[in-house]
């Protein structure tokens, strides 16, 4: 069970991967033009956990494996997913979603590659209380249960990483009140208006609301339940008949992945800066709009050769079907593109960090 959801203003909501879909698809028209013969296409949300694609187009690794790119804006992860799906983009790269995994399986999208990871020591996602929740005694994640939670969107990250910490507690995700909001800034809004006691949001979101004492942290997700949480995609047209072209997308990624690493995880995976982290701040800064500053409160977890932790993929597909945000018919199998996926060891994400 998902727990109870209270309509914001009192409108109704369908499924997450079902509005999210409809709603991005009908804006597609007009946002986007249809790709060039001469470049690739790439949907991404302007954020720092879209290092390694940032860093290999600054630094010039998918102009040394002869593709010139272009990377498409998009204000959150299911406009990349629907994006990629209708062909308007040619890859994408974003956080999983129900919305997501509603495009592959029998759908268009394949999982090419993982991206980025919630680990031991890497900030993405904070939980975080209203001040007046805090005060009233909610003062670590352990004391969610029966809660009101905001979220900006159901099916997303935030509500996946909700459904892990109630595993990981003991907690009834059914007992829990969910209160969804237009996007991150919503969040934020809800619990200063006390309409919810406690979000999961981004950490380039939350950190300004901490610094200024708006909300109160109560922990982060890589800290509690590591997880995949980005990857990489791209449509079956792609791959049927430009496999060379997702190839060399591919090389030229694992090359961002691997500078992202370096420069961020120091010795047994912990989170560390390394001889180049200035300078690749600096590169994630110019095309996440935040301050290089801001950017290091929130680096997330990524594997150096960009590998995918699949068991948590197919828990995650098993999760969204339970809750209903996802059709039953979506095949686990066919989610991911098997041939051009790196693996994860069979493990869990934070094991294999500390490798």
């Amino acid at each position: 069970m998902m727990g109870s959801v209270t309509p914001p203003r009192g409108r109704r909501r369908a499924a997450a991967w079902q509005w999210a879909a409809l709603a991005l698809l009908a804006l597609l028209g007009s946002a986007l033009t249809p790709a060039r013969a001469a470049a690739i296409r790439i949907g991404v949300v302007p954020a720092a956990a879209m290092g390694p694609i940032f860093i290999a187009k600054e630094k010039g690794y998918f102009g040394a494996e002869g593709i010139e790119t272009e990377l498409v804006p998009f204000d959150a992860s299911e406009g990349a997913a629907a994006a990629a799906a209708s062909g308007a983009v040619d890859f994408g790269a974003a956080a999983i979603s129900s919305a997501l995994y509603g495009f592959t399986g029998q759908g268009p999208l394949r999982i090419i590659s993982g991206l980025y990871s919630e680990a031991n020591g890497f900030h993405t996602l904070a939980i975080v209380a209203a001040d007046a929740a805090y005060d009233h005694g909610l003062r670590a994640v352990k004391g969610l249960a029966g809660r009101s939670v905001a979220l900006a969107a159901l099916g997303g990250p935030a509500h996946y990483s909700l459904a892990l910490l109630t595993e990981k507690y003991g907690a009834d995700l059914a007992a829990m009140r969910l209160v969804p909001a237009e996007n991150p800034r919503g969040v934020l809004a809800a619990l200063e208006a006390n309409e919810a006691e406690m979000a999961i949001v981004a950490g380039s979101v939350a950190t300004p609301a901490l610094q200024a004492g708006q909300v109160k942290l109560l922990g982060w997700v890589g800290d509690e339940t590591p997880w995949q949480e980005g990857v990489a995609f791209t449509n079956t047209k792609m791959i049927a008949e430009h496999s060379s072209t997702v190839q060399a997308f591919l090389r030229a990624l694992r090359k961002g992945a691997h500078d992202y690493s370096a420069a961020f995880t120091g010795p047994g995976g912990k989170r560390q800066d390394g001889p180049d982290a200035k300078e690749m701040l600096a590169i994630i800064a110019k095309y996440a709009h935040l301050p290089p500053d801001q950017v290091r409160l929130g680096i997330a977890y990524v594997d150096a050769s960009a590998r995918l932790d699949r068991r948590d993929v197919l828990h995650q597909l098993d999760w969204f079907k339970q809750q209903k945000v996802l059709p039953g018919t979506v095949d686990p199998a066919t989610v991911i593109a098997q041939d051009y996926v790196i693996a994860l060891p069979d493990q869990n994400q934070e094991g294999a960090a500390q490798k």
